[in-house]
């Protein structure tokens, strides 16, 4: 874990054999294959048949489904569109002080975008980051769709657990205008704080979702 925290294991790269891990830890090759296999379960690695395990890229598949739980009513699963609204740096207020475990007034980068399912906009999204982990990733461009596997191979963030929070509220004007609701119409808020390999909290983002024709999917094993 500490070599991914670190970016001595970079996305997508093939690990040692298990038997040269466990000779440079001191540990048995089965102690390894314990730990890889665990590691493999929280989809941080990834086992590929006669080729060896390495580590797991934050592609759009992964995300699908580990992390972007709105589905059409259909059932297909589809990775949404994105289109920025805005980025701009702000002081870090109480609320996204506690959420990121930073100081009151701490430098945050603030992402503001909708995403659509089917080409119509379904997602109101403010992304809220440390500073000081994404240094200068609001004078990006173009952001990719793609968030985490920015994280990842720019910063060396690989986000690698979440915790949500979904709570039903109604459409504010701002979700009037870009998700071409009603004001009132209820809605689904996701709120999720994103972790690093290491525990730290990366991201904070907030979702307010149409649900007239898609639904929140959580498979439960």
């Amino acid at each position: 874990m500490k070599r991914l925290g670190d970016g001595s294991w970079s996305p997508g790269q093939l690990l040692p054999s298990e038997p040269e891990i466990a000779a440079g830890l001191g540990v048995s090759p089965g102690t390894v294959r314990k730990a890889l296999d665990e590691m493999s379960s929280e989809s941080l690695l990834v086992r590929r048949q006669g080729r060896g395990t390495f580590v797991a890229s934050h592609d759009e598949e992964r995300i699908l489904f580990q992390f972007f739980r709105m589905v059409s009513d259909s059932g297909e699963r589809r990775f949404p569109e994105s289109r920025t609204i805005s980025v701009s740096v702000a002081k870090a207020d109480e609320l996204a002080s506690k959420r990121l475990a930073i100081d009151l007034k701490e430098s945050v980068v603030v992402i503001e975008r909708v995403r659509s399912l089917d080409a119509r906009p379904c997602i109101h999204e403010k992304i809220v980051l440390p500073r000081a982990l994404f240094s200068g990733i609001e004078r990006i461009k173009d952001l990719p769709n793609n968030l985490y596997a920015l994280y990842s191979v720019k910063y060396g963030v690989t986000i690698a657990r979440g915790s949500e929070s979904l709570k039903a509220v109604a459409a504010g004007k701002r979700q009037v205008e870009l998700l071409q609701t009603a004001i009132g119409e209820p809605i689904l808020l996701i709120d999720r704080v994103a972790q690093g390999v290491d525990g730290t909290p990366a991201e904070w983002r907030r979702s307010l979702c149409r649900t007239d024709q898609s639904h929140y999917l959580s498979d439960l094993k």
